[in-house]
């Protein structure tokens, strides 16, 4: 009997045991669950506070076949760039370069007046060469020559006037290519100059793009002291017609009657009908040159990509392009400089006013970028179309066929488009097309399959003017920017891309 009751209460007292220990793990689990949301909830709201980015880590997760299917989900969006996970092929190649040195990466960025000058794309071309290596200056052209803006890096000269028009009249004149400009003359006495400015720019490989890579042009040396600035008067000719007498030949050209004895060496008034006279005028002109001073080069490689090529080139600080003597016709579409180092080349190439459709209809153009081999295009375009009240559907048709047009002629190289950086209306009133074009290059990156940065968003969008002004970061125009704004831009652009390439690393 006793036996029995002390059983009962020693099974009493583990079944109250067991009844204890459940309660207190229940209200355990429910204070650890509680706090850890809460500190789920805190670590997100820090998160947000400092910018840390999970995109990267979750698109890990994600299956990579339902990425490629899902073209109508929203883009991923990372410090104003979305649908950066486009640009993995390109952060592979740039994460190899950083681990090995061991290759050169190509990007071109292409746009209208707000990428010729380059100081936006100078900044990033800066930028990119101090973290992964300078190999070389690449795509450049004599804008001076054409009494145009370009960069500082480079300087031309020539001693004969060269005929131009930009992509922008293509209707009227043509094809253009690579440079948007055309760039040509029948002289066969014409020489360019080809000074380097910034010595970090030393090169030892010079690529010539032209036509059909019709060789037009011969590379040449010259160690003697050559003068391409206008230091002489320029002399038309005029032949004596019966009853023209020197007074009234000097009235005619607006010069004097002593000028004209001078510049033919007569002794008095005396001149005969049929005579050819050289009638000074207030221009100025360069003096002949003398090829027999130069050397010219012949170690040349031939290439299927619109170019052909000077190796192991020995340059101080200029080089020269002379005519080839087979060639009566001279068009001249770039130059690439680089050098034989491993590392990153920034090609800019920008148009004054051009529009995207205006590059559409350049057929050449989109057969000549095949030259610069692109790991990386961006695309900086639509504030003329803004100008121009272009809608955004319109807007977003033109850029679709320019990509489309890329592609066609050179494949699925990554690409970046920016969205135009804000700007005023008659240098007072918001222009609501910008964002606009902001939101449908946004909306279409995934079907489409390229990434954008929003630029217009990141400079302060439709808020920003009064900082920008403030701050001497925008043009009197009001369109344009001054270099320190561009610089900003440039700033912007590549830190926000470089983080996204450290998430990638991460994620990966």
């Amino acid at each position: 009997m006793n036996i029995g009751i002390k059983s009962i209460k020693i099974i009493s007292s583990i079944a109250l045991l067991i009844v204890t220990i459940s309660l207190y793990f229940r209200v355990f689990c429910k204070v650890f669950y509680t706090e850890a949301d809460t500190f789920t909830q805190v670590d997100s709201v820090e998160s947000n506070t400092i910018q840390t980015d999970m995109s990267y880590h979750q698109l890990a997760l994600l299956d990579e076949d339902f990425m490629e299917k899902d073209t109508l989900r929203s883009p991923l969006e990372n410090r104003n760039f979305y649908n950066f996970e486009t640009l993995k092929p390109f952060f592979e190649k740039l994460a190899a370069l950083e681990a090995f040195n061991d290759r050169k990466l190509n990007i071109v960025h292409i746009g209208d007046s707000h990428i010729q000058a380059d100081a936006m794309t100078n900044l990033i071309r800066q930028r990119f060469q101090q973290q992964f290596g300078n190999a070389g200056l690449g795509f450049v052209f004599p804008y001076s020559l054409m009494r145009t803006n370009g960069g500082r890096n480079v300087r031309f000269s020539s001693n004969v006037p060269w005929e131009n028009k930009k992509i922008t009249e293509i209707r009227k004149f043509g094809d253009v290519g690579l440079s948007g400009y055309s760039f040509t003359t029948q002289k066969s006495n014409f020489l360019i100059e080809l000074e380097l400015k910034n010595k970090d720019y030393s090169f030892n490989r010079l690529k010539i793009i032209t036509p059909a890579n019709q060789r037009m042009f011969e590379l040449a040396t010259n160690k003697g002291a050559i003068c391409l600035k206008p230091t002489q008067p320029k002399s038309i000719s005029h032949k004596v017609k019966k009853g023209e007498t020197l007074y009234a030949i000097s009235r005619k050209y607006k010069t004097t009657v002593s000028k004209i004895q001078s510049n033919n060496k007569l002794k008095n008034n005396t001149i005969r009908v049929g005579q050819t006279l050289k009638i000074p005028t207030s221009q100025m002109e360069s003096k002949p040159v003398d090829f027999s001073n130069f050397n010219i080069l012949n170690n040349t490689t031939p290439s299927l990509f619109s170019y052909y090529m000077y190796e192991n080139l020995d340059i101080s600080d200029k080089i020269y392009l002379t005519p080839n003597p087979k060639s009566n016709n001279f068009v001249l579409n770039g130059i690439v400089l680089e050098n034989d180092q491993c590392g990153v080349i920034y090609h800019n190439i920008g148009v004054n006013g051009a529009h995207i459709s205006d590059y559409n209809k350049s057929q050449l153009f989109f057969e000549q970028l095949k030259a610069l081999e692109p790991d990386l295009i961006i695309i900086s375009l639509g504030t003329n179309e803004s100008f121009g009240k272009l809608s955004a559907s319109e807007f977003y048709t033109q850029t679709e066929r320019f990509i489309d047009l890329i592609r066609a002629n050179y494949g699925q190289s990554p690409m970046i488009l920016t969205s135009p950086p804000p700007s005023l209306l008659k240098k007072q009133n918001p222009n609501p097309l910008l964002k606009e074009y902001a939101s449908v290059l946004i909306n279409n990156s995934v079907s489409k399959n390229y990434a954008v940065f929003d630029l217009y968003q990141a400079v302060g969008g439709e808020d920003s003017m009064e900082r920008l002004i403030n701050l001497n970061l925008i043009a009197k125009d009001r369109i344009h920017y001054t270099r320190n704004g561009y610089e900003e831009q440039g700033t912007l652009f590549f830190e926000s891309l470089m983080n996204n390439y450290e998430n990638s690393k991460i994620a990966n």
